[in-house]
């Protein structure tokens, strides 16, 4: 694994122990597929960046700097997973925000994971908390992520959906979720919790779909489910306990569309 850091313009050599984002999740990151040597969806991925800073109140490095390390890092990889994290920098001990801070950030590059034909899914008992104020953006806290995924890996799943304290279902723990309804698609809202992903708002805008409330029975009793990230794309939900689906000609249909917008998920 591939690692740079910086704090603000100057690469240094490591994470200060009194950085925010390690003493309190304080900061965001962005999750990206590459391929070919760049980031198709790079732009989308930095405008949800800077949606999360204006919420937080949090300080983007240069963004001329930003996307030039990021293609230095992607430069000779055909295929990879390339991490962003950016946290409001140091602070001192205490909740309380400095009123002026250099933020740190982490670039880093993984293995892509393996390409699969479906997923098996389980309920989680974990819920996500209802909180508006960071609804939406992908910020660094994610423990209600990490119980969640604890149980799908003690139940041998692929993954979990997880609903809110109401029992309102939100989506999986690292990806979204679309459900078929007669001729079109729906997905959760994400105004009180869960994170709007890229792929998602790629769907949002070229496929049939509408943002709904969405309960267990619904998701039950649907025609066909996928969920989705920027990583991996459309996954076809295969099991959901003792519910299965079999192979959705509407979800193929997306799948092809998706990989003309972004080859790499082919």
């Amino acid at each position: 694994m591939e690692t740079r850091i910086f704090r603000g313009e100057h690469r240094v050599d490591g994470v200060d122990p009194g950085d925010r984002g390690l003493a309190y999740g304080d900061g965001l990151f962005e999750t990206m597929r590459v391929h070919r040597g760049g980031i198709p969806w790079l732009g989308a991925h930095l405008q949800r960046l800077q949606r999360g800073a204006q919420r937080l109140g949090i300080i983007l490095p240069d963004d001329a700097l930003l996307r030039a390390e990021i293609a230095a890092v992607c430069a000779d990889r055909d295929v990879a997973v390339a991490k962003l994290i950016v946290t409001r920098g140091t602070g001192g001990r205490g909740y309380a925000p400095p009123p002026h801070s250099e933020p740190t950030w982490v670039l880093s590059l993984h293995e892509a994971p393996a390409a699969v034909q479906a997923v098996d899914v389980v309920w989680c008992d974990t819920t996500f908390a209802d909180q508006p104020a960071l609804a939406g953006i992908k910020h660094c806290n994610r423990l209600e992520q990490v119980l969640a995924r604890r149980e799908v890996v003690a139940a041998h799943a692929d993954e979990g959906l997880v609903c809110d304290v109401a029992g309102n279902v939100i989506s999986a723990t690292s990806a979204n979720l679309f459900v078929r309804d007669g001729d079109g698609w729906l997905t959760p809202k994400l105004d009180r919790s869960g994170v709007a992903g890229i792929c998602r708002d790629w769907l949002l805008h070229h496929a049939q779909v509408r943002e709904t409330v969405l309960n267990r029975a619904a998701v039950q009793r649907s025609s066909a489910i996928f969920l989705c990230n920027a990583v991996r794309g459309i996954l076809p939900v295969r099991r959901l306990d003792a519910r299965e689906w079999p192979a959705s000609a509407e979800v193929r249909d997306l799948q092809r569309q998706l990989a003309d917008a972004h080859p790499g998920l082919a």
